[in-house]
């Protein structure tokens, strides 16, 4: 599908509600999964990779059905029986990580796969911690299908390079199934709603600053509350910023400190960045944000910075083309494991539409303010937060742009453009 985006000529204005977070959702209809009882999911993400997790826990003998558009009722024993065929995680990595570990301390066997793009995503990240833990593992060099043998499994002590909630959270479920105590460290604080949640149901972990640990665990049933996912919010906190007279509230986003690093950027760029109000619900810190047109200014973002804000990194190279100054990214190596090499993506095509960004072994450099002419053909290489940056970059150009592959952004937001033009048409 080609997408052809024109320069905005009215601001945005208005309300909006962001739809519900990826990550969340994931994250409940797996944990869910695996408790003795009822659960209810409210809000659950429509994305076509939560969904992926859905049809997974289904294929596993779990029982699961909308109580409506959006409230899921789980119903499980706790106990995953054998699948009957090869478990599809289409282009869900936080599918694949995550049931690797829970289903390498299964009493069955079991074959995960994934569509071409996840099939080329490294998953010795997850292999590794879970072989010194007693799992065997099957894999394309390190890469999907995953032939998983059900094995027991003995807690470990483990150190991680990388501060991925996804190497994270698939040692953690692990550890719901193994013997003794498994306790994982990562250099600096990675997303933690995997924590958040398995405490909420129940599971005997403990947290002290980077470490945690956790034992053998049966999860409770519980009543989960999905919040609008910051991830999806932040193309709209980008376009308010940088197309002239916007100002723009969205409501019920997702506020958890460990992924709010894309607040703190706004903020240090000089942005006009609000929160009005916020609240507690599954133990998640969720409100509203109002954005407004603002005169932005580059900064360095690195460090203990990049695990808050890495999925949002491929917007805010749009947002410091439109900044005055420099604006550098560093340490966001992993950023190139994503759905494509985002580093190497985000350079190329947004050069192509006059910004000037330099790639960087660990990251871009981004020099500003830049008069984007636009009037080229970009690709979105099967990504979707690409797909959507390059839309929101399409609204500053001076000429229309098209973007091939946009389809991709039914991924993660399939509500995206209709929201887009909700705000566009106040």
């Amino acid at each position: 599908m080609i997408k052809l985006v024109s320069k905005s000529e009215k601001p945005l204005k208005g309300t909006v509600t962001i739809p519900s977070d990826k990550s969340i959702s994931h994250r409940a209809v797996i944990f869910s999964a695996l408790a003795d009882g009822i659960s209810t999911i409210n809000n659950f993400s429509k994305g076509a990779d939560p969904l992926s997790s859905l049809e997974i826990i289904k294929s596993l003998g779990v029982q699961a059905e909308f109580k409506d558009e959006t409230t899921l009722v789980i119903n499980s024993s706790g106990k995953l029986a054998k699948p009957s065929k090869i478990l599809d995680c289409g282009n869900s990595g936080t599918t694949m990580r995550f049931m690797s570990g829970i289903l390498a301390g299964q009493e069955f066997n079991s074959t995960l796969t994934g569509d071409k793009s996840l099939s080329k995503r490294p998953m010795k990240r997850v292999i590794e911690p879970l072989t010194l833990m007693g799992a065997k593992i099957n894999s394309q060099d390190g890469h999907a299908p995953l032939e998983i043998t059900g094995s027991p499994l003995l807690g470990i002590e483990y150190t991680s390079k990388l501060a991925s909630a996804q190497v994270k959270s698939c040692v953690l479920l692990a550890g719901l199934f193994a013997d003794g105590l498994t306790r994982f460290e990562e250099p600096y604080l990675s997303r933690n709603h995997t924590e958040i949640m398995l405490k909420h149901m129940g599971a005997d972990i403990q947290i002290s600053g980077l470490k945690t640990s956790i034992k053998r665990s049966l999860l409770k049933p519980s009543i989960i509350d999905v919040y609008g996912d910051i991830s999806s919010a932040a193309f709209f906190i980008a376009a308010a910023l940088i197309v002239p007279d916007s100002d723009i509230i969205l409501k019920n986003v997702g506020l958890n400190p460990t992924r709010t690093g894309i607040i703190d950027v706004i903020k240090l760029m000089g942005g006009n960045i609000e929160i009005l109000d916020s609240y507690v619900r599954s133990g998640e810190m969720a409100g509203d944000i109002r954005i407004k047109y603002s005169n932005l200014k580059g900064c360095t973002i690195e460090k203990a910075l990049i695990p808050r804000l890495i999925d949002e990194l491929p917007i805010i190279a749009v947002i410091a083309a439109q900044a005055e100054g420099e604006t550098v990214v560093k340490n966001a190596e992993d950023l190139r494991n994503k759905e494509s090499d985002r580093i190497k993506a985000i350079v190329q095509e947004l050069s192509k539409l006059g910004a000037i960004i330099k790639e960087t072994p660990d990251g871009f450099i981004v020099i500003g303010k830049t008069n984007l002419k636009g009037g080229a053909s970009v690709e979105c290489y099967h990504d979707h937060r690409l797909a959507m940056s390059l839309y929101v970059a399409g609204l500053v150009c001076e000429n229309t742009i098209s973007i091939n592959g946009f389809e991709w952004v039914n991924i993660s937001f399939p509500e995206f453009e209709a929201l887009f033009n909700e705000l566009l048409e106040v």
